[in-house]
């Protein structure tokens, strides 16, 4: 896991995809920073926990891409 400092106007999916390399990773984002699920855009300054992820970890990934 590592952290990440929000700037302003970044959206979870945009984050996910940049931190984790895959904006589908957003749900895993989010349930690791539940303080924040509420906020759809973030102003600068607020640190997140990226968690480590595999692509097995995607939310509503097909069998086949497991």
């Amino acid at each position: 896991m590592h952290k990440y400092t929000t700037k302003l106007g970044d959206i979870w999916d945009v984050i996910a995809k940049n931190e984790m390399g895959d904006e589908r990773f957003m749900a895993v984002l989010m349930r690791a920073n539940p303080s924040y699920v509420f906020v759809d855009r973030f102003s600068a300054g607020v640190e997140l926990n990226v968690p480590d992820v595999t692509k097995s970890m995607i939310v509503n990934l097909p069998p086949w891409r497991r």
